[in-house]
């Protein structure tokens, strides 16, 4: 089975995290849940957008970075939530070892000169998604299969941004079940 890496999202973390560690390790993968903010959660948007600027976005890639370093010559899954996929998807884009990608209600940039080797990836995304929207989503496709990546994306009709947290208001149960059937499909392969 995979060595997943799962990145929590800009609240930090949180319960949402450790359940859907808890799930990956039952079918029976090695998850590792990194905690890039020392420690630290938020119980709203507005905390947890002053606590992720005050980290700053250059510190928490190279906490992520430092993390998985030791970790990638088993060749890693990456994995996140929200700010989570956006730094997993920056770490699979550079890292030549990587053996699939997992977004969960985000994504990020992708350099003019990403190149990876049809690099696995699924993206799980609400429909509509005020932080991922539809253009924003048709343009990151093509980026990233203009960089050789095989994308896959999922999208949820009603659900919240951060669906999967059942601590937050934009949780949908039905989403997230339906979301786990498909995701650890895809880690099945790896």
């Amino acid at each position: 089975m995979a060595t997943v890496v799962l990145f929590h999202s800009v609240y930090g973390l949180r319960p949402a995290v450790h359940e859907a560690a808890a799930r990956l390790r039952a079918a029976g993968h090695e998850v590792h849940t990194p905690d890039l903010f020392e420690g630290r959660t938020a119980d709203t948007v507005e905390e947890a957008m002053e606590l992720k600027d005050e980290i700053g976005r250059d510190e928490l890639l190279m906490r992520a970075v430092t993390v998985t370093a030791p970790l990638s010559e088993r060749g890693l899954v990456y994995a996140g939530f929200s700010l989570g996929g956006s730094i997993a998807q920056n770490l699979a884009l550079a890292d030549t070892r990587a053996r699939a990608l997992l977004l969960m209600h985000g994504t990020s940039d992708i350099a003019e000169d990403a190149a990876v080797d049809e690099l696995p990836v699924q993206l799980h995304v609400a429909e509509p998604d005020p932080f991922e929207p539809h253009d924003w989503l048709n343009a990151w496709y093509l980026r990233m299969q203009r960089a050789g990546a095989d994308v896959e994306i999922f999208r949820y009709a009603g659900a919240g941004h951060l669906f999967t947290d059942e601590g937050l208001d934009d949780f949908d149960g039905e989403a997230v079940e339906q979301m786990w059937r498909t995701a650890l499909g895809f880690l099945s392969e790896f």
